[in-house]
């Protein structure tokens, strides 16, 4: 079965939290500036994270198979 990974560009995230509203079982807000970040940045099945880096407005979030 694939891994995936998650990775969250610090420097593009605007902190909208279409990722966290889409996907809160593995994105989360958080840090002075509220960024997003993956909860689990390893998965075994992608889930509605997908869904969440395709709503990304700036395509901040990077999902690659492992």
């Amino acid at each position: 079965m694939a891994k995936f990974k998650i990775e969250v560009d610090q420097e593009k995230c605007i902190s909208c939290g279409a990722c966290t509203t889409i996907c809160p079982d593995n994105f989360e807000l958080k840090g002075e500036d509220n960024k997003s970040f993956p909860k689990n940045s390893e998965l075994d099945v992608i889930g509605c994270s997908q869904e969440a880096a395709d709503a990304c407005p700036v395509q901040c979030i990077k999902i690659s198979k492992i």
